[in-house]
């Protein structure tokens, strides 16, 4: 679904049979002008989505950008302006809000976890506990925080799980079968197997045949000896419990790379509101 979809369909499930207060207390034809007003610190994302809802609502609507997404943002800061009916200001509002303070929550966020491990090689990423049909978004918001992502979905990577593993037989069995799968279906997708501890990391080293481990639920001191023992035969990523409080020791650790599902599915949405200019 692309976002102009995404928009149409979001904007009839607000409007549906019209804006009754809007249609009962302002003229249809009355002009005038808001602003994004910014009322807490971060990281600014959803500017162009804004432009089009706005777009999407009422193409005669014109906005004037100040600050662009990625912009480093403070409380009174004026993000744009949108001029033109009135009726269609107030009809778009809430929608513009919903992705950029949602966004914006998750670029600060981001942003937040990736200057916490300056000075080390790791890379945030995120995962796929996103909002349904709003994944492309939330990770654009995730790269806007100067984060990375990680697979777009099921389609782009083989990802081969506990679950997965429990499933197959064991770690060998499911890596020989992945690899046949796509020899057989001419597939050339990298393939990540998880871990759970030093003794599935040792059969994965032993056996080779993946690109990248997923070292998941180790302590930092652990994850260390993984890294080490992994000697960069293969790309190495840390997941499970890494919050703020913890991912300086995690990346001191010499991981490549940090996947914090928290940034898409536990957020908190940076305040900003869209206010009338009186004339």
């Amino acid at each position: 679904m692309d976002l102009e979809d995404i928009i149409s369909r979001a904007l009839a499930e607000d409007i549906e049979d019209g804006d009754h207060t809007t249609r009962s207390t302002i003229p249809a034809s009355s002009q005038g002008r808001a602003r994004l007003i910014i009322k807490a610190s971060g990281i600014l994302c959803g500017t162009g989505i804004a432009e089009k809802v706005f777009a999407g609502v009422d193409p005669g609507l014109a906005m004037i950008t100040f600050l662009n997404d990625g912009a480093v943002i403070c409380p009174g800061d004026i993000a744009f302006e949108v001029y033109g009916r009135i009726s269609s200001i107030l009809q778009s509002e809430r929608l513009v809000l919903n992705f950029m303070q949602r966004l914006s929550g998750i670029a600060t966020a981001t942003n937040k976890l990736v200057k916490l491990t300056e000075g080390f090689p790791a890379r945030i990423l995120d995962t796929r506990k996103t909002t349904p049909l709003l994944r492309g978004l939330e990770k654009y918001a995730v790269r806007t925080g100067g984060g990375f992502n990680h697979r777009m979905g099921l389609f782009d990577m083989i990802m081969i799980k506990d679950n997965h593993i429990d499933f197959a037989g064991g770690i060998v069995k499911a890596i020989d079968a992945a690899r046949l799968y796509l020899e057989k279906n001419r597939k050339e997708l990298k393939i990540e197997i998880e871990v759970r501890d030093l003794s599935e990391l040792q059969q994965v080293l032993d056996h080779g045949g993946v690109d990248r481990i997923m070292l998941d639920n180790f302590s930092p001191a652990d994850l260390t000896r993984a890294v080490g023992i992994t000697a960069g035969r293969f790309e190495t990523e840390a997941s499970g419990g890494i919050n703020e409080n913890n991912i300086r020791d995690y990346a001191a650790s010499g991981v490549d790379f940090i996947s914090v599902g928290a940034l898409t599915h536990h957020i908190q949405s940076l305040d900003m509101s869209l206010k009338a200019i009186r004339e």
